[in-house]
């Protein structure tokens, strides 16, 4: 069996429960929010009566 110095960079990411929750929270959070920034930044003004 190979030694923990000679894992894949990869490996040792995906080995870390810590940092893959706290991927899955900080992507989505981040995509989602540049999403509605963006969408703000293209709506139109409502039009007042």
């Amino acid at each position: 069996m190979k030694n923990e110095s000679e894992k894949h960079p990869w490996q040792k990411v995906l080995d870390n429960p810590w940092l893959l929750l706290a991927l899955g929270v900080l992507v989505p959070f981040l995509s989602y929010t540049a999403w509605g920034w963006i969408e703000l930044l293209f709506i139109k003004p409502a039009q007042l009566p």
